[in-house]
Protein backbone atom coordinates (compact mmCIF):
# COMPACT_ATOMS: atom_id res chain seq x y z
CA UNK A 1 0.00 0.00 0.00
CA UNK A 2 1.44 3.27 -0.90
CA UNK A 3 1.11 5.66 1.78
CA UNK A 4 -1.08 9.20 0.95
CA UNK A 5 -1.50 12.04 3.36
CA UNK A 6 -3.15 15.32 1.87
CA UNK A 7 -3.28 18.89 2.88
CA UNK A 8 -6.82 20.68 2.57
CA UNK A 9 -6.84 24.44 2.87
CA UNK A 10 -9.73 26.71 2.22
CA UNK A 11 -9.01 29.63 0.38
CA UNK A 12 -10.48 32.09 2.92
CA UNK A 13 -7.98 34.44 4.30
CA UNK A 14 -3.71 33.77 4.64
CA UNK A 15 -2.15 30.31 5.39
CA UNK A 16 -1.92 30.24 8.43
CA UNK A 17 1.09 29.17 11.27
CA UNK A 18 -1.34 25.94 12.27
CA UNK A 19 -1.82 24.45 9.13
CA UNK A 20 1.62 25.03 8.35
CA UNK A 21 2.65 22.59 10.92
CA UNK A 22 -0.18 20.44 9.76
CA UNK A 23 1.15 20.53 6.53
CA UNK A 24 4.68 19.60 7.28
CA UNK A 25 3.70 16.36 9.28
CA UNK A 26 1.71 15.32 6.50
CA UNK A 27 4.44 15.54 3.78
CA UNK A 28 7.18 14.24 6.34
CA UNK A 29 4.78 11.01 7.21
CA UNK A 30 4.43 10.38 3.73
CA UNK A 31 8.11 10.82 3.10
CA UNK A 32 8.76 8.74 5.95
CA UNK A 33 7.08 5.77 4.30
CA UNK A 34 8.27 6.14 0.48
CA UNK A 35 4.44 7.43 -0.27
CA UNK A 36 2.45 10.72 -1.45
CA UNK A 37 2.03 13.84 -0.37
CA UNK A 38 -1.02 15.91 -1.61
CA UNK A 39 -2.74 18.99 -1.88
CA UNK A 40 -6.39 19.84 -2.48
CA UNK A 41 -7.92 23.25 -2.12
CA UNK A 42 -11.14 23.13 -0.53
CA UNK A 43 -13.27 25.68 -2.00
CA UNK A 44 -16.57 25.25 -1.36
CA UNK A 45 -17.36 28.28 0.46
CA UNK A 46 -18.08 30.18 -2.83
CA UNK A 47 -18.85 33.54 -0.36
CA UNK A 48 -15.54 33.34 1.68
CA UNK A 49 -13.18 31.52 -1.10
CA UNK A 50 -11.27 34.06 -3.05
CA UNK A 51 -8.31 33.61 -5.95
CA UNK A 52 -6.08 35.79 -4.31
CA UNK A 53 -6.24 33.48 -1.14
CA UNK A 54 -5.78 30.11 -3.54
CA UNK A 55 -2.63 32.11 -4.64
CA UNK A 56 -1.41 32.87 -0.44
CA UNK A 57 -1.56 29.19 -0.13
CA UNK A 58 0.15 28.28 -3.06
CA UNK A 59 2.73 31.20 -2.82
CA UNK A 60 3.35 30.12 1.17
CA UNK A 61 3.88 26.07 0.73
CA UNK A 62 6.04 26.86 -2.19
CA UNK A 63 8.72 29.25 0.35
CA UNK A 64 8.03 26.81 2.77
CA UNK A 65 9.13 24.30 0.61
CA UNK A 66 7.04 21.59 0.91
CA UNK A 67 6.07 20.74 -2.67
CA UNK A 68 2.95 18.32 -3.15
CA UNK A 69 3.47 15.24 -5.72
CA UNK A 70 -0.21 16.74 -7.09
CA UNK A 71 1.10 20.27 -7.70
CA UNK A 72 0.57 20.16 -11.28
CA UNK A 73 -2.96 18.62 -10.84
CA UNK A 74 -3.81 19.89 -7.57
CA UNK A 75 -7.75 18.85 -6.10
CA UNK A 76 -10.52 22.00 -6.51
CA UNK A 77 -13.42 20.65 -4.53
CA UNK A 78 -15.38 22.63 -6.62
CA UNK A 79 -14.17 21.25 -9.91
CA UNK A 80 -15.75 18.00 -8.06
CA UNK A 81 -19.62 18.86 -8.04
CA UNK A 82 -20.91 15.82 -10.52
CA UNK A 83 -18.97 13.36 -8.85
CA UNK A 84 -20.36 14.75 -5.43
CA UNK A 85 -23.87 14.70 -7.10
CA UNK A 86 -23.04 11.04 -8.18
CA UNK A 87 -22.35 9.83 -4.88
CA UNK A 88 -25.12 10.96 -3.04
CA UNK A 89 -27.33 9.53 -5.54
CA UNK A 90 -25.80 6.33 -4.77
CA UNK A 91 -25.77 6.74 -1.28
CA UNK A 92 -29.90 7.94 -1.76
CA UNK A 93 -30.41 4.77 -4.12
CA UNK A 94 -28.64 2.60 -1.67
CA UNK A 95 -30.87 3.53 1.72
CA UNK A 96 -27.81 5.52 3.15
CA UNK A 97 -29.46 8.83 3.02
CA UNK A 98 -32.99 10.70 2.35
CA UNK A 99 -34.78 13.86 1.47
CA UNK A 100 -35.38 16.10 4.52
CA UNK A 101 -38.16 18.85 3.74
CA UNK A 102 -37.91 20.54 7.16
CA UNK A 103 -38.31 24.74 7.32
CA UNK A 104 -36.60 26.96 9.20
CA UNK A 105 -38.77 27.38 11.56
CA UNK A 106 -39.16 23.37 12.57
CA UNK A 107 -35.61 22.80 12.73
CA UNK A 108 -35.38 25.93 15.11
CA UNK A 109 -37.60 24.51 17.18
CA UNK A 110 -35.82 21.12 16.87
CA UNK A 111 -32.72 23.39 18.33
CA UNK A 112 -34.51 24.85 20.93
CA UNK A 113 -35.50 21.27 22.42
CA UNK A 114 -32.36 19.60 21.68
CA UNK A 115 -30.79 22.17 23.49
CA UNK A 116 -33.01 21.67 26.94
CA UNK A 117 -32.88 17.97 26.90
CA UNK A 118 -29.71 17.27 25.50
CA UNK A 119 -30.18 14.95 22.59
CA UNK A 120 -29.36 15.16 18.78
CA UNK A 121 -30.69 18.38 17.26
CA UNK A 122 -32.45 16.59 14.04
CA UNK A 123 -35.36 14.95 15.01
CA UNK A 124 -35.40 12.58 12.45
CA UNK A 125 -38.91 13.37 11.21
CA UNK A 126 -37.98 12.75 7.46
CA UNK A 127 -35.91 9.36 8.16
CA UNK A 128 -37.55 6.75 6.51
CA UNK A 129 -38.21 3.42 8.24
CA UNK A 130 -39.65 0.12 7.93
CA UNK A 131 -43.47 0.80 8.95
CA UNK A 132 -43.24 4.29 9.56
CA UNK A 133 -45.14 7.05 7.83
CA UNK A 134 -43.38 10.01 6.30
CA UNK A 135 -45.00 13.72 6.80
CA UNK A 136 -46.54 14.41 3.48
CA UNK A 137 -44.16 16.60 1.16
CA UNK A 138 -44.97 20.29 1.51
CA UNK A 139 -45.49 21.74 -1.80
CA UNK A 140 -42.71 23.72 -3.40
CA UNK A 141 -40.21 23.08 -0.82
CA UNK A 142 -36.66 22.25 -2.32
CA UNK A 143 -35.51 19.16 -0.16
CA UNK A 144 -31.86 18.82 1.79
CA UNK A 145 -30.17 15.44 2.02
CA UNK A 146 -29.15 14.56 5.16
CA UNK A 147 -27.31 10.38 5.92
CA UNK A 148 -28.92 7.70 7.23
CA UNK A 149 -26.52 8.05 10.44
CA UNK A 150 -26.23 4.83 12.88
CA UNK A 151 -28.41 5.13 15.63
CA UNK A 152 -27.16 2.50 17.89
CA UNK A 153 -24.06 1.43 18.92
CA UNK A 154 -20.87 3.38 19.06
CA UNK A 155 -18.54 4.78 16.33
CA UNK A 156 -14.66 3.92 17.49
CA UNK A 157 -11.46 4.67 15.88
CA UNK A 158 -7.52 4.75 16.86
CA UNK A 159 -6.26 7.96 16.95
CA UNK A 160 -2.52 8.07 15.66
CA UNK A 161 -2.07 10.46 18.09
CA UNK A 162 -4.72 10.37 20.69
CA UNK A 163 -5.35 6.93 21.48
CA UNK A 164 -8.67 5.26 21.02
CA UNK A 165 -11.98 7.43 20.84
CA UNK A 166 -15.13 6.25 20.65
CA UNK A 167 -18.37 8.24 20.07
CA UNK A 168 -21.76 7.43 20.70
CA UNK A 169 -23.88 6.49 17.57
CA UNK A 170 -27.06 8.47 19.20
CA UNK A 171 -25.33 11.75 19.85
CA UNK A 172 -24.84 12.21 15.97
CA UNK A 173 -26.97 13.94 13.78
CA UNK A 174 -28.40 12.71 10.32
CA UNK A 175 -26.34 15.32 8.70
CA UNK A 176 -27.09 17.45 6.04
CA UNK A 177 -25.00 15.96 2.85
CA UNK A 178 -26.29 18.16 0.05
CA UNK A 179 -27.92 21.61 0.40
CA UNK A 180 -31.70 22.66 -1.12
CA UNK A 181 -30.04 23.67 -3.87
CA UNK A 182 -27.78 20.71 -4.33
CA UNK A 183 -24.14 21.91 -3.03
CA UNK A 184 -22.56 19.14 -1.37
CA UNK A 185 -21.70 20.07 2.43
CA UNK A 186 -18.03 20.28 4.26
CA UNK A 187 -18.12 16.36 5.72
CA UNK A 188 -19.41 14.69 2.58
CA UNK A 189 -17.16 16.60 0.01
CA UNK A 190 -14.19 15.31 2.09
CA UNK A 191 -14.90 12.01 2.02
CA UNK A 192 -15.57 11.81 -1.40
CA UNK A 193 -12.34 13.24 -2.17
CA UNK A 194 -10.54 11.95 0.71
CA UNK A 195 -11.97 8.35 -1.21
CA UNK A 196 -11.21 9.32 -4.86
CA UNK A 197 -7.41 10.51 -3.90
CA UNK A 198 -7.05 7.27 -1.62
CA UNK A 199 -5.94 9.08 0.83
CA UNK A 200 -4.90 6.53 3.38
CA UNK A 201 -3.66 8.74 6.56
CA UNK A 202 -5.79 11.90 7.53
CA UNK A 203 -3.29 13.71 10.00
CA UNK A 204 -5.22 17.35 10.77
CA UNK A 205 -6.26 19.37 13.82
CA UNK A 206 -7.95 18.04 16.83
CA UNK A 207 -10.59 20.55 15.89
CA UNK A 208 -12.19 17.86 13.62
CA UNK A 209 -12.43 15.39 16.11
CA UNK A 210 -16.17 15.70 16.10
CA UNK A 211 -16.27 15.28 12.15
CA UNK A 212 -14.27 12.19 12.17
CA UNK A 213 -17.30 10.02 13.38
CA UNK A 214 -19.49 11.45 10.71
CA UNK A 215 -16.97 10.76 8.08
CA UNK A 216 -16.05 7.06 8.87
CA UNK A 217 -20.15 6.57 8.44
CA UNK A 218 -20.31 8.37 5.47
CA UNK A 219 -16.76 5.94 4.20
CA UNK A 220 -18.49 2.52 5.48
CA UNK A 221 -22.03 3.55 3.56
CA UNK A 222 -20.08 4.00 0.50
CA UNK A 223 -18.58 1.07 1.20
CA UNK A 224 -14.64 2.27 1.70
CA UNK A 225 -12.41 1.61 4.01
CA UNK A 226 -12.15 5.08 5.97
CA UNK A 227 -8.44 5.66 6.58
CA UNK A 228 -6.34 6.22 9.52
CA UNK A 229 -6.57 9.20 11.81
CA UNK A 230 -3.92 11.36 13.73
CA UNK A 231 -5.46 14.41 15.34
CA UNK A 232 -3.14 17.17 16.34
CA UNK A 233 -3.60 19.36 19.39
CA UNK A 234 -3.92 23.18 18.74
CA UNK A 235 -0.77 25.77 19.20
CA UNK A 236 -0.86 28.24 21.43
CA UNK A 237 0.37 31.61 21.60
CA UNK A 238 3.07 32.84 24.50
CA UNK A 239 0.52 33.16 26.77
CA UNK A 240 -1.65 30.02 26.74
CA UNK A 241 -4.28 31.18 24.57
CA UNK A 242 -5.33 30.36 20.85
CA UNK A 243 -3.38 32.38 18.10
CA UNK A 244 -5.27 35.03 16.86
CA UNK A 245 -4.86 38.60 15.18
CA UNK A 246 -6.86 40.56 17.85
CA UNK A 247 -3.94 39.15 20.29
CA UNK A 248 -1.27 40.61 18.15
CA UNK A 249 0.10 37.50 17.28
CA UNK A 250 2.04 36.49 14.22
CA UNK A 251 -0.03 34.25 12.16
CA UNK A 252 0.49 34.21 8.57
CA UNK A 253 3.26 32.35 6.97
CA UNK A 254 4.38 36.04 4.99
CA UNK A 255 4.62 37.73 8.05
CA UNK A 256 7.73 35.61 8.46
CA UNK A 257 9.17 35.59 5.94
CA UNK A 258 8.95 39.42 6.32
CA UNK A 259 10.49 39.35 9.97
CA UNK A 260 13.34 37.39 8.31
CA UNK A 261 12.82 33.95 9.18
CA UNK A 262 14.18 31.29 7.19
CA UNK A 263 12.01 28.66 5.75
CA UNK A 264 13.90 25.65 6.77
CA UNK A 265 14.16 27.54 10.14
CA UNK A 266 10.48 27.87 10.62
CA UNK A 267 10.12 24.19 9.68
CA UNK A 268 12.93 23.16 12.32
CA UNK A 269 10.76 25.06 14.32
CA UNK A 270 7.37 23.88 13.99
CA UNK A 271 8.15 20.22 13.19
CA UNK A 272 9.32 20.45 17.82
CA UNK A 273 6.34 22.12 18.66
CA UNK A 274 4.37 19.38 19.40
CA UNK A 275 7.33 16.42 18.23
CA UNK A 276 10.05 15.51 19.54
CA UNK A 277 13.60 12.98 18.82
CA UNK A 278 15.27 12.90 21.86
CA UNK A 279 17.15 16.03 22.68
CA UNK A 280 17.39 16.95 19.12
CA UNK A 281 16.62 20.72 18.36
CA UNK A 282 18.46 22.15 15.71
CA UNK A 283 18.38 19.61 12.30
CA UNK A 284 17.62 19.78 8.57
CA UNK A 285 14.41 18.40 7.12
CA UNK A 286 16.26 15.00 5.62
CA UNK A 287 16.88 14.00 9.11
CA UNK A 288 13.49 14.74 9.97
CA UNK A 289 11.80 12.81 7.68
CA UNK A 290 14.27 9.90 8.59
CA UNK A 291 12.93 10.44 12.12
CA UNK A 292 9.46 11.83 11.89
CA UNK A 293 6.82 9.28 13.10
CA UNK A 294 3.10 9.88 15.11
CA UNK A 295 4.19 8.32 18.30
CA UNK A 296 6.06 11.05 19.14
CA UNK A 297 3.38 13.68 18.23
CA UNK A 298 2.63 15.10 21.79
CA UNK A 299 -1.68 14.92 22.49
CA UNK A 300 -0.73 18.09 24.28
CA UNK A 301 -1.54 21.27 22.98
CA UNK A 302 2.03 23.25 22.56
CA UNK A 303 3.27 27.10 22.96
CA UNK A 304 4.76 29.00 20.48
CA UNK A 305 8.36 30.71 22.00
CA UNK A 306 9.39 33.57 19.79
CA UNK A 307 12.74 33.35 21.36
CA UNK A 308 12.96 29.63 20.49
CA UNK A 309 11.99 30.11 17.15
CA UNK A 310 15.01 33.11 16.99
CA UNK A 311 17.58 31.29 18.68
CA UNK A 312 16.78 27.85 15.42
CA UNK A 313 16.84 31.00 12.87
CA UNK A 314 20.18 32.10 13.74
CA UNK A 315 21.50 28.92 13.98
CA UNK A 316 20.53 27.89 10.17
CA UNK A 317 21.78 30.95 9.12
CA UNK A 318 25.43 30.23 10.84
CA UNK A 319 24.79 27.09 8.80
CA UNK A 320 23.71 28.40 5.27
CA UNK A 321 26.14 28.66 2.59
CA UNK A 322 27.14 32.10 1.97
CA UNK A 323 26.14 32.18 -1.45
CA UNK A 324 22.37 31.83 -0.54
CA UNK A 325 22.41 34.41 2.30
CA UNK A 326 23.73 36.78 -0.56
CA UNK A 327 20.44 36.39 -2.54
CA UNK A 328 18.16 36.71 0.11
CA UNK A 329 20.15 39.48 2.31
CA UNK A 330 20.71 41.50 -1.17
CA UNK A 331 16.92 42.28 -1.94
CA UNK A 332 16.60 43.56 1.91
CA UNK A 333 19.79 46.15 1.31
CA UNK A 334 18.35 47.07 -2.01
CA UNK A 335 15.41 48.06 -0.27
CA UNK A 336 17.34 50.40 2.47
CA UNK A 337 18.89 51.93 -1.23
CA UNK A 338 22.29 50.24 0.21
CA UNK A 339 24.35 49.40 -3.35
CA UNK A 340 26.96 46.43 -3.28
CA UNK A 341 28.05 47.05 -6.44
CA UNK A 342 31.24 48.70 -5.46
CA UNK A 343 31.65 47.94 -2.41
CA UNK A 344 33.14 43.90 -0.78
CA UNK A 345 31.86 41.03 -1.95
CA UNK A 346 28.56 40.21 -0.17
CA UNK A 347 29.51 36.77 0.34
CA UNK A 348 32.40 37.67 2.10
CA UNK A 349 30.81 39.91 4.05
CA UNK A 350 28.32 37.02 5.31
CA UNK A 351 31.07 34.83 5.95
CA UNK A 352 32.11 37.46 8.95
CA UNK A 353 28.61 38.98 10.01
CA UNK A 354 25.89 35.92 9.92
CA UNK A 355 26.88 34.78 13.54
CA UNK A 356 25.53 37.79 14.72
CA UNK A 357 22.61 38.04 13.35
CA UNK A 358 19.56 36.12 14.69
CA UNK A 359 16.92 36.68 11.05
CA UNK A 360 17.79 38.08 8.04
CA UNK A 361 16.58 41.86 8.79
CA UNK A 362 19.37 42.05 11.29
CA UNK A 363 21.39 40.34 9.32
CA UNK A 364 20.98 43.03 6.45
CA UNK A 365 22.31 45.66 9.00
CA UNK A 366 25.19 43.81 9.69
CA UNK A 367 25.97 44.43 6.08
CA UNK A 368 24.77 47.67 5.51
CA UNK A 369 28.02 49.45 7.05
CA UNK A 370 30.13 48.10 4.82
CA UNK A 371 28.95 49.73 1.85
CA UNK A 372 27.65 52.98 3.50
CA UNK A 373 28.23 54.54 7.05
CA UNK A 374 25.16 54.87 9.20
CA UNK A 375 24.66 57.31 11.30
CA UNK A 376 25.91 56.88 15.01
CA UNK A 377 23.92 56.83 17.91
CA UNK A 378 24.32 59.76 20.27
CA UNK A 379 24.77 57.29 22.90
CA UNK A 380 28.03 55.90 21.14
CA UNK A 381 29.21 59.32 20.39
CA UNK A 382 28.82 60.59 24.03
CA UNK A 383 30.52 57.30 25.23
CA UNK A 384 33.43 56.67 22.53
CA UNK A 385 33.96 60.34 20.83
CA UNK A 386 36.21 62.44 23.14
CA UNK A 387 37.79 65.69 22.47
CA UNK A 388 40.71 63.71 21.02
CA UNK A 389 39.03 61.30 18.82
CA UNK A 390 39.13 63.42 15.55
CA UNK A 391 42.55 64.39 15.71
CA UNK A 392 43.72 60.68 17.16
CA UNK A 393 41.32 59.35 13.80
CA UNK A 394 43.36 61.61 11.40
CA UNK A 395 46.51 60.07 13.15
CA UNK A 396 45.94 56.80 12.52
CA UNK A 397 44.64 56.97 9.23
CA UNK A 398 48.01 58.40 7.93
CA UNK A 399 49.63 55.12 9.47
CA UNK A 400 46.95 53.20 7.55
CA UNK A 401 48.22 55.08 4.41
CA UNK A 402 51.60 53.78 4.51
CA UNK A 403 50.24 50.19 4.44
CA UNK A 404 50.93 48.99 0.68
CA UNK A 405 47.84 47.81 -1.11
CA UNK A 406 48.57 44.43 -1.66
CA UNK A 407 49.55 44.50 2.83
CA UNK A 408 46.02 45.80 3.56
CA UNK A 409 44.75 42.41 5.26
CA UNK A 410 43.25 41.75 8.35
CA UNK A 411 46.50 40.42 9.84
CA UNK A 412 48.53 43.88 8.71
CA UNK A 413 45.89 46.19 9.68
CA UNK A 414 46.11 44.21 13.44
CA UNK A 415 50.04 45.11 13.22
CA UNK A 416 49.46 48.52 13.62
CA UNK A 417 47.24 48.85 16.30
CA UNK A 418 49.48 47.97 19.37
CA UNK A 419 52.70 50.23 18.28
CA UNK A 420 49.77 53.07 17.61
CA UNK A 421 48.22 52.66 21.12
CA UNK A 422 51.95 52.94 22.78
CA UNK A 423 52.56 55.89 20.91
CA UNK A 424 48.98 57.56 22.22
CA UNK A 425 49.30 56.21 25.20
CA UNK A 426 46.27 55.12 25.57
CA UNK A 427 43.93 51.64 25.41
CA UNK A 428 42.59 49.63 22.67
CA UNK A 429 39.27 50.59 23.11
CA UNK A 430 40.27 54.22 22.91
CA UNK A 431 41.32 53.44 19.09
CA UNK A 432 38.79 50.67 18.06
CA UNK A 433 35.51 52.18 19.46
CA UNK A 434 36.08 55.20 17.61
CA UNK A 435 37.70 53.97 14.94
CA UNK A 436 33.99 51.48 14.37
CA UNK A 437 32.20 55.13 14.95
CA UNK A 438 34.48 56.78 12.18
CA UNK A 439 34.17 53.92 9.63
CA UNK A 440 30.84 52.32 10.14
CA UNK A 441 28.48 54.21 11.89
CA UNK A 442 28.28 51.80 15.32
CA UNK A 443 30.01 50.78 18.27
CA UNK A 444 28.99 47.07 17.39
CA UNK A 445 31.30 45.31 14.99
CA UNK A 446 33.11 42.08 14.40
CA UNK A 447 36.73 42.29 14.75
CA UNK A 448 37.66 45.72 13.32
CA UNK A 449 41.00 44.89 11.98
CA UNK A 450 38.74 42.26 9.73
CA UNK A 451 36.12 44.79 9.09
CA UNK A 452 38.35 47.56 7.39
CA UNK A 453 40.44 45.16 5.18
CA UNK A 454 36.74 44.12 3.61
CA UNK A 455 35.42 47.65 2.97
CA UNK A 456 38.24 48.07 1.61
CA UNK A 457 41.67 51.02 1.95
CA UNK A 458 40.79 53.55 -0.24
CA UNK A 459 36.73 53.85 1.53
CA UNK A 460 38.08 53.34 5.14
CA UNK A 461 40.20 56.58 4.64
CA UNK A 462 37.73 58.18 2.69
CA UNK A 463 35.49 57.90 5.62
CA UNK A 464 38.31 58.64 8.62
CA UNK A 465 39.38 61.64 6.67
CA UNK A 466 35.26 62.98 6.06
CA UNK A 467 34.44 61.59 10.32
CA UNK A 468 33.62 65.06 12.92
Amino acid sequence: MTIKTRFAPSPTGYLHIGGVRTALYCWAFAKHHGGEFLLRIEDTDLERSTAESVKVILDGMQWVGLHADNADHIVYQTQNFPRYKELIQKLLNEGHAYHCYCSKEELAEMRERAEREGTATYDRRWRPEPGKTLPPIPEGREPVVRFKSQIDGITTWHDLVKGEISIPNAALDDLIIARADGSPTYNFCVVADDYDMGITHVIRGDDHVNNTPKQINIFKALGATPPAYAHLPMILNEQGKKISKRSGDTVAITEYEALGILPEALLNYLARLGWAHGDDEFFTMQQFVEWFDLAHVSSSASRMDAKKLYWINAEHIKAAANAELAGLVLPRLEQQDVAVAAGPKLEDVLALVKDRAHDLNALAAECAYFYRKGVPAEADVAKHWDAEAHARMQRFADRLAGLPEQDWTAEHIHNLFAPFCEAEGIKMGKLGMPLRLAVCGTAKTPSVDAVLALIGKAEVLRRIRESA
